[in-house]
């Protein structure tokens, strides 16, 4: 079964816009950065600081939280990259460590609020509005996906590894056209439940 995390990666990977906050690296320590993942990390930053952002808002953290994980997954991405680790699969790495370190956030926030404290302080958890919302669109997407057919559940989860349609196309054993059609079909029935779900918001 494809995970949430990836579901929001398949309808993001177009979309890489947003305000997010700055990519930051600590000055006091700039002659341990090694200045080539830098510019790696920051390039990657760019182009998936948006999409990640989203999803964790989505996920029902604070704004607040959301930029402490987006600066966490890059840094993190950083030390990834450094030891010379896997970059085919960057995106869903990317999503992984974030849906995670987002996990412990908000794991963190309900164990430092005492239940008889918790109403007096509603900003310290998570959206509820929020979260029921995320819960509605997650259990929509996952019944979605798990109605498509398998050959289409294998190029959906095979793209939100970050794999290219050629590189698809070789795992199964089929055209490149045939990827494309099965991924158009696939995510069209995706994004216009995301769009009527938003919709009723």
């Amino acid at each position: 079964m494809m995970a949430h995390y990836q579901i929001a990666l398949i309808l993001e990977l177009e979309n890489a816009q947003g305000p997010i906050p700055k990519m930051e690296f600590d000055r006091q320590s700039e002659q341990t950065w090694d200045r080539s993942v830098v510019a790696e990390v920051t390039k990657l930053f760019e182009q998936f600081r948006a999409p990640l952002f989203r999803y964790l808002v989505s996920f029902g953290l604070r704004d607040a939280d959301c930029e402490e994980v987006v600066q966490e997954t890059f840094l993190a991405l950083y030390r990834h990259l450094k030891k010379n680790e896997d970059r085919e699969h960057v995106r869903g790495w990317i999503f992984r460590v974030g849906h995670n370190l987002a996990l412990k956030i908000r794991q963190t926030r309900l164990r430092d609020v005492p239940l008889d404290e918790a109403g007096a302080h509603p900003d310290l958890l998570p959206d509820p509005e929020r979260q029921a919302a995320f819960s509605e669109w997650q259990d929509q997407m996952i019944a979605i996906y798990g109605a498509l057919p398998e050959l289409d559940r294998e190029c959906l989860s095979l793209r939100a590894e970050g794999l290219r349609y050629r590189e698809i196309a070789g795992v199964l054993g089929i055209s490149l056209g045939s990827v494309a059609q099965s991924l158009a079909r696939s995510i069209a029935k995706l994004q216009r439940a995301s769009a009527r779900h938003e919709a009723r918001r």
